[in-house]
């Protein structure tokens, strides 16, 4: 499974897996269903009123094949913007839109995502959009990479939940337990998080290895004199003291 790291704007790093090529199509067929009984119910209400009496087939067919289009990039735009980046079909699969940078995607990033759904989706019949997201590395159709945004699920692996984190508003909420950890940088951070979720997923003696010659070279670094027995917990405190004492 493809995943990524993302790094919000309070320095936490989320490591998210990324929306399969299926799961992304599976939440456009329910978009596109919703547009399609949307489209039904407008055209039974008002299109046949409207066009019932016009001489002009070539015009009215026009209408008849642009309006499901601008319908459903009319239906991305709001459902997102209102769902938190999250359209009914997305919502049903459990994916969402996330800014590959940690801010919140907004106004513009959903409305360049819904245009370029006329590139991505109807003038190539979604090939191009199919193409995109399955070899891109972080699996992006050309509206997400104009956007700077992919679709990713919704569960995530994060080192402390981020309200827990953001409680956190001082030093007297929370006492760090290892104030020498300012010595070491963001990216022995990134390592020690790096290292602790590859060991969660592959728990072997490789694995293992690593973790204990992370925390030995750590101590050294930091001249901690006691040896942690449980040395994954040891390296999470790391993280939090790190999170607290660097925000």
């Amino acid at each position: 499974m493809k995943t990524i790291e993302i790094k919000t704007t309070q320095n936490v790093t989320i490591e998210y897996e990324l929306a399969t090529l299926w799961e992304r199509f599976l939440a456009f067929l329910i978009d596109a269903l919703c547009v399609t009984v949307v489209y039904i119910l407008l055209s039974a209400l008002v299109l046949n009123n409207l066009f019932g009496d016009m001489e002009d087939v070539n015009w009215v067919l026009s209408v008849v094949v642009a309006l499901p289009m601008i319908l459903f990039i009319f239906y991305q735009l709001l459902s997102e913007v209102l769902a938190d980046g999250q359209s009914w079909g997305k919502k049903a699969i459990g994916i969402k839109v996330v800014r590959l940078d940690g801010q919140e995607p907004g106004l513009s990033d959903y409305l360049l995502r819904a245009v370029f759904h006329f590139v991505d989706t109807f003038l190539s019949v979604t090939a191009l959009a199919a193409l995109f997201i399955s070899s891109s590395a972080q699996r992006q159709r050309l509206g997400d990479m104009t956007a700077n945004t992919s679709v990713v699920r919704i569960k995530f692996s994060l080192r402390f939940r981020l309200e827990d984190i953001l409680k956190i508003n001082s030093l007297q909420d929370y006492e760090p337990e290892y104030p020498e950890v300012r010595r070491l940088s963001e990216q022995d951070m990134l390592l020690i998080k790096n290292i602790i979720s590859r060991y969660r997923k592959h728990q072997n003696k490789a694995h293992k290895q690593v973790v204990e010659e992370l925390v030995a070279r750590i101590r050294q670094q930091l001249d901690i004199a006691e040896i942690p027995r449980d040395k994954i917990a040891f390296l999470k405190t790391l993280i939090r003291d790190y999170i607290v004492l660097t925000r």
